[in-house]
């Protein structure tokens, strides 16, 4: 039996969670979690290595690196088949300011 999944801590939920393909009706969907969300947040926009992604978000390192592969697959597959990115749901709680490091937004980060 596997362990169950440890609770993600991101900082906050994103202020965008739809990104829709320009001129496009029906299309389909790819959704991405919050922890994905987080996790290309710190990885690829603050640039924090996958050991401090997890230090930040209070997971293990391989996990991020779970994590950051699966969001990099959504992304790419609603980029090029020209899906809408949603952003819901995930394995995840908020912080509540205190407890995160340097790249909390409850903690004056602009990043």
């Amino acid at each position: 039996m596997s362990r169950p999944a440890k609770v993600r801590r991101i900082c906050e939920e994103p202020r965008f969670k739809r990104f829709v393909p320009s001129g496009s009706e029906g299309v389909k969907t790819e959704v991405l979690t919050l922890d994905e969300y987080e996790v290309i947040r710190h990885v690829d926009y603050q640039k924090m290595t996958h050991e401090e992604c997890a230090a930040q978000m209070d997971v293990s390192r391989t996990t991020v690196t779970e994590i950051y592969e699966s969001a990099r697959h959504k992304i790419a597959n609603a980029l090029i088949n020209g899906k809408t990115l949603c952003i819901e749901g995930g394995n995840y709680r908020v912080c509540e300011g205190g407890e995160c490091r340097k790249a909390c937004r409850k903690n004056g980060s602009k990043a």
